[in-house]
């Protein structure tokens, strides 16, 4: 019975770690460079430390254009939806981060019908707040995108290597994931071979037991 339990606790604990798993994140930089008169993500990740901590967070969008000295807020979202800040940018910006949760992790924007006057610096802030068992934490996170935008396409080396990067930590996470999940179903088979080894040895000595008790019986009779 003990080494059913077991077999039960393993599967449970994997079934939740690949549930973990499933919501893993991966901080990518964000493009810097946007086509005039096409659409453009800002990019803005930030990871909690501990996936397991619930919390909840806000986002805010800062703009400084090219040339100037002072940011201006342009943006603010939580869960309850979006506002825009500044006329510059409104109907142009769609929240294009985590959706349906209030603990935000992925706060990247999409810009529409971008234009030169958007050249600048944008940066975004995550205004968050852990919830432990006794007390909340405030953190504030901040990433910065310097924004270069063009007449035509080019294709920078960052670019490139901004999109590796990303390719490679999901292959990484996917790859991670498929060695613990492997770990599990091995460890499970093991204890289930355990558990039946057990329950057949338990039925073995019942019989034996019973047989020696008609032995017993069959000469008491004599």
């Amino acid at each position: 019975m003990a080494a059913v339990q077991h077999v039960l606790l393993l599967s449970l604990l994997c079934t939740l770690f690949v549930y973990q798993c499933h919501g893993a994140c991966a901080e990518v930089d964000s493009d810097t460079e946007a086509v005039a008169g096409r659409g453009f993500k800002l990019g803005c990740i930030s990871c909690k430390k501990r996936s397991e901590v619930e919390a909840i967070a806000t986002v805010d969008w800062y703009f400084k254009p090219k040339g100037e000295d002072d940011f201006v807020h342009i943006y603010y979202y939580d869960d309850d939806g979006a506002s825009v800040k500044d006329d510059r940018f409104e109907e142009r910006v769609h929240w294009n981060g985590s959706k349906r949760s209030d603990d935000i992790q992925d706060a990247s924007i999409y810009l529409l019908n971008v234009t030169f006057n958007d050249s600048g610096t944008y940066r975004c802030y995550f205004n968050r707040i852990l919830s432990y068992e006794h007390y909340e934490y405030q953190t504030i996170v901040s990433k910065v995108v310097h924004l270069t935008v063009v007449a035509k396409a080019t294709r920078g080396t960052a670019s490139i290597v901004s999109e590796v990067m990303m390719y490679v930590s999901i292959i990484g996470l996917q790859v991670w994931l498929l060695i613990e999940m492997i770990y599990c179903y091995r460890k499970i088979s093991a204890a289930g071979e355990e558990a039946l080894r057990e329950a057949a040895n338990a039925e073995y000595l019942a019989i034996a037991s019973e047989s020696k008790d008609n032995c017993a019986g069959v000469q008491v009779g004599e």
